[in-house]
Order: structure tokens, then C-alpha cells, then sequence
């Protein structure tokens, strides 16, 4: 941890990247959390730019990310870029001494994950990754409940996510997301590796998994269809399956124990529910508008306290890199 970050109370950052993501669900938690402030943004288009910085009220923007990067007046960086750019701003970021967050995934493979992870841990710089569900009360429920046996011992845990092709995939249109040499793994890369991460998060590192893929719809050179086995480390068995081809969408996460499950969706504010023989209890706990702001906050928490591990860090976010890449059969 640095030193000078347990005697500082207000963090500026600058922000890399200023897509959608940033509109409602992470720049304005920023905003909202006491000693945080977003300083500097930058994006390429200049118009665009402007925009962005007059209607967010941000002082400074560039069209230069090394100008924000080492701008003496920004503390912290948080990179909002798709996939394929975070191990070059990463390594910068890591070269000026910052704290950093990073959208995730945190990179499109597990190689260029782990060597971000590894230069902050050996600067001992913190890093954050968005995976913003291990923060979030509804998730935090679901892990209380599990701590306490609510279930009993946990066996098995499936999940299924699925949804119709949008408007942009069936006219072809380009999308970064099903880029396969941004994200391989098309709309996996970007919504699966939420629920990954999330079981992860609940249950504990994984130690084997397979996976197989395929592109059923031909719409776009990403994959478009996965399904997935796995074991984590203490035991407890898994599946998934991933179609984005789908006549709806449906997302239901289920973990089974000796004793009851428990059900929730992994993306939609659904009610948690829990089960058992005689006893079924429906939960429903709201998200904060900005989803990312009790993420944010955590980050603040380890900033100024050193005691502090922030759930979504450079580790964390490797191993479901890891599981990912496994998955998609990238790595053996």
C-alpha cells in the first residue's frame, strides 16, 4: 500500500474513457463518495470530449491519456476503455506510482490480466477492478445467508444466462463487444464474466473447469454459444451456459445445498429467494442508482486504511480471467 495515500482525504482522479458505462453507472458514484472527486477525463474525439466534461462538470480533459496519466494534479486513474487497451494504460498508470481502477474484464486474455495484476503487486500500488457485484447489498445477502448454512453445505451451484440477438448484431453493425479480437468470447466476455466473478465471489476459487464454444448464429466472428463444467477448491461442483441466440432473455443463478437453494438473477433487480423443506423467504434488496457507487466506496475504504481488501482487486479479477480463458480454451 502507499504510504502517502493513509494521510490524504481527498483522491482526484482522472478517467480514461468516457462511454456509456460512465454515464449513470460509475461516474457519478464518484461524485458521491466523500473525498472523491473526478478531476480530468479524456477520449479521443474532442467534441465528443467536451461534451462529456461540460455535462459531468470535470475540470480538465485531454485527448492524451499519458497527459492525464502523469498530470501532478490526478492521484488515481480510472480506465474505462474496452478491453483490449487496459494492459498499455494499466502499465503506464503503474509506471506514475497511481492507484488505479479498471473496467472490467480487466484484460481480454489471463496472460495480459496477470501481468497487470503482477506490476501493481510488486510496485504495491492498489488496484481496483469493476466487478462491482461482490459489493453490492443483494450479492453481500446471498453471502451471509451461505456463512451462516442457511442451506446447509453447499453442493453445486448452475447458472444460465441467455438473450436474443440486438438490433446491431443483426444488421451487422460493428460492436466492440463482439469483436472476437477485443472480446473472443463476444457478449461472454462481457456479461458472463459479471456472474464468474460474482460465483467466485460467493463460493470461493475455482481449480479445474472446461468449456466448450461455438458461433451458431454467424452474425459475427465472436463466439456466440458456451457451455462450462467446473470444481472450486473446497468441493463444490458447477455448470454453465451461455447462449446469445436465444428467443429471450433469461438469467437465473442457482446454488444448491444440503439442506435448501438459493435463487437470484446475476444481472436483473430480482427478489433473492430462499428455499428449504418447509420455508421459502423472498428478499428483494434495490441497487443504488449509480450500481457502482458501494463498489467506489470500498475503494475509499482501502485508500485510507491499509486493513482494508477491497472484494474486486488485481487477483481476484486474474483468477476469473483464468476461468475465462479456460473456459474458451485459450489456455490448457
Amino acid at each position: 500500500m502507499i504510504s502517502k495515500s493513509k494521510n490524504k482525504t481527498t483522491f482526484r482522479w482522472g478517467m480514461i474513457g468516457c462511454g456509456n458505462v460512465t454515464e449513470l453507472k460509475s461516474a457519478p458514484a464518484y461524485k458521491l463518495v466523500d473525498g472523491f472527486e473526478i478531476n480530468a477525463v479524456m477520449r479521443r474525439d474532442l467534441e465528443k470530449l467536451k461534451d462529456y466534461a461540460k455535462r459531468h462538470q470535470i475540470k480538465k480533459y485531454y485527448t492524451d491519456a499519458d497527459a492525464l496519466i502523469n498530470d501532478p494534479d490526478i492521484d488515481a486513474v480510472y480506465i474505462a476503455t474496452p478491453p483490449d487497451s487496459h494492459l498499455a494504460y494499466a502499465l503506464k498508470v503503474a509506471e506514475a506510482g497511481k492507484p488505479c481502477c479498471i473496467e472490467k474484464p480487466l484484460a481480454p486474455n489471463y496472460n495480459d490480466s496477470l501481468k497487470i495484476e503482477q506490476v501493481f503487486f510488486q510496485k504495491n500500488i492498489p488496484l481496483f477492478v469493476a466487478y462491482y457485484r461482490r459489493s453490492l447489498p443483494r450479492f453481500k445477502q446471498i453471502k451471509t445467508w451461505l456463512e451462516n448454512q442457511h442451506i446447509g453445505t453447499i453442493r453445486h451451484v448452475n447458472w444460465q444466462l441467455t438473450k436474443a440477438p440486438n438490433d446491431l448484431d443483426i444488421s451487422r453493425t460493428y460492436n466492440w463487444r463482439t469483436d472476437c479480437s477485443i472480446a473472443p468470447g463476444g457478449y461472454f466476455d462481457d456479461l458472463a464474466s459479471h456472474g464468474i466473478d460474482l460465483i467466485i465471489y460467493l463460493l470461493g476459487n475455482i481449480k479445474e473447469v472446461k468449456g466448450t464454444s461455438t458461433n451458431q448464429q454467424k452474425l459475427y466472428k465472436a463466439k456466440d454459444a458456451i457451455a462450462a463444467c467446473w470444481i472450486h477448491k473446497n468441493g463444490i461442483t458447477g455448470v454453465g451456459s451461455w447462449n446469445f441466440g436465444h428467443y429471450k432473455r433469461e438469467d437465473r443463478l442457482e446454488i444448491i445445498g444440503s439442506k435448501g437453494k438459493i435463487s437470484c438473477a446475476v444481472f436483473a433487480e430480482e427478489p433473492l429467494i430462499l428455499e428449504t423443506l418447509d420455508n421459502r423467504q423472498e428478499l428483494f434488496i434495490e441497487n443504488p442508482p449509480n450500481i457502482q457507487l458501494h463498489h467506489v466506496e470500498n475503494m475509499k475504504k482501502q485508500l485510507i486504511d491499509e486493513n482494508v481488501v477491497h472484494p474486486s482487486n488485481g487477483k481476484t479479477a486474474t483468477h476469473t480471467s483464468w476461468v475465462m480463458d479456460k473456459i474458451l480454451g485459450k489456455i490448457v
